[in-house]
């Protein structure tokens, strides 16, 4: 049995391991693991205020994942629910209160919110128990609500919540706030960053580079795994990747409008110039202060160059412009990297972001239907891409095709579950 002292210390690494993660996604994800884990219940969901609603943001339900494959992930869709007292989310969000419900099919009329079976309906699943906490910054302001689903005991069995355990978890909801909200404020600065590059280039949208992100995160844990890498260090690493790749394009908010906004194909000259997007967004990380800068350098550096050497700008000093020694071809130019010379997060992002690039509508060209990105994204194995990272891809494709759904483009809706 956990002593008091034990779950306090408990708490506390929870609210330190929390505090060090800095990407948004990531780091619901660590909240909801962390919070399922320390009230031993099968399921759960995570809120984040936005404006007069909250967002549903985040799922976990381990009775519907053991019914996947393996490594696959389970599907949902983000909605919102007003913050009012009509739903369990937005009374808890509207009031700043607890609620610790025994069975939420049993509240009866004496309340004026209700649950809401029809995921429950659709899924087959049986929500039961159900402890709904707000989640309140520093500054006591409600920025989200942890909702925790399905209690269970030592046997397994779904049982009510410990009112016990309230204050605990209302401990570590405040901690995951002041988390959540940091991580929040990074993610906007990174997006106001491509949100320059987006008005330069029209391509470079918001939804890209987060999806480019997500399908990152996905190939590169499922490459640690079948590693065999610590998940410790693949929840760190994927951390650092999921925010550079949401740079690897932002050099090109330093390319001509000429160049960048041209609707036709380019010339010799122009495509020279286009390729240094690539070494001018490395140059915005000239100083390294951190793993965030280092990956964001090799990112932007390196997405564009190819497993057979053929890609661009190989082997140069970002800061010179002149090829790194050794490595110069007859012409005096740098020579491509190749095979494992390219870093690793440089290959994944490379092969995220054409999925993305072929998968999506464009102002030039409509998207390609699925079979046909998967049919050029296996015939370039080896060549293009990395055939390592190809073969995870595939494995990965159900998750990333549900990654594509959290972040549609502007004209398209994520519908709810």
């Amino acid at each position: 049995m956990t002593t008091d002292n034990e779950k306090l210390r408990m708490l506390l690494n929870l609210g330190f391991e929390i505090s060090q993660i800095k990407d948004i996604d990531l780091l619901l994800e660590k909240v909801l693991t962390e919070a399922r884990t320390f009230t031993n219940c099968d399921a759960g969901s995570i809120y984040v205020t936005e404006g007069e609603n909250l967002k549903f943001s985040y799922t976990q339900n381990e009775t519907l994942q053991k019914k996947l494959p393996p490594g696959q992930k389970l599907p949902y869709s983000t909605f919102t629910v007003p913050i009012d007292n009509r739903s369990i989310a937005g009374y808890v969000a509207s009031n700043g209160v607890i609620l610790n419900i025994p069975d939420v099919y049993s509240l009866g009329g004496d309340y004026p919110f209700s649950f809401n079976p029809s995921y429950d309906a659709k899924t087959g699943y049986r929500t039961s128990s159900m402890l709904t906490l707000p989640l309140k910054n520093f500054r006591g302001v409600t920025i989200g609500v942890l909702q925790l689903i399905n209690a269970t005991d030592e046997n397994g069995m779904v049982v009510p919540f410990n009112p016990e355990e309230e204050h605990n978890m209302l401990y570590f909801a405040n901690n995951a706030a002041n988390a959540i909200e940091h991580a929040k404020m990074t993610r906007e600065i990174i997006l106001r960053m491509n949100k320059m590059a987006e008005m330069r280039d029209p391509k470079e949208t918001g939804p890209h580079v987060n999806r480019v992100a997500s399908y990152s995160v996905i190939i590169y844990e499922a490459w640690g795994e079948k590693k065999g890498l610590a998940r410790g260090d693949i929840d760190r690493h994927r951390d650092i990747l999921r925010m550079a790749a949401m740079m690897h394009d932002v050099g090109k908010i330093a390319i001509s409008d000429s160049i960048l906004k041209k609707p036709g194909r380019f010339t010799p000259e122009e495509f020279q110039i286009m390729k240094m997007h690539t070494v001018l967004g490395a140059n915005l990380f000239p100083d390294i202060h951190s793993d965030f800068d280092e990956s964001s350098a090799a990112v932007a550096l390196n997405h564009h160059e190819r497993w057979d050497g053929g890609g661009y700008p190989g082997h140069i000093d970002p800061k010179t412009l002149e090829p790194l020694p050794g490595f110069e071809t007859e012409n005096g130019s740098p020579r491509g990297k190749r095979g494992e010379e390219i870093p690793l997060f440089g290959r994944i992002v490379a092969l995220a972001d054409v999925y993305d690039a072929l998968s999506s509508k464009r102002c030039y060209k409509e998207a390609w239907d699925e079979e046909n990105v998967v049919r050029i994204i296996c015939e370039e194995s080896g060549k293009q891409f990395d055939p390592e990272l190809v073969e995870v891809f595939m494995v990965c494709l159900d998750s990333i095709r549900q990654a594509e759904k959290l972040y549609p483009d502007a004209e398209e809706e994520a519908t709810p579950p």
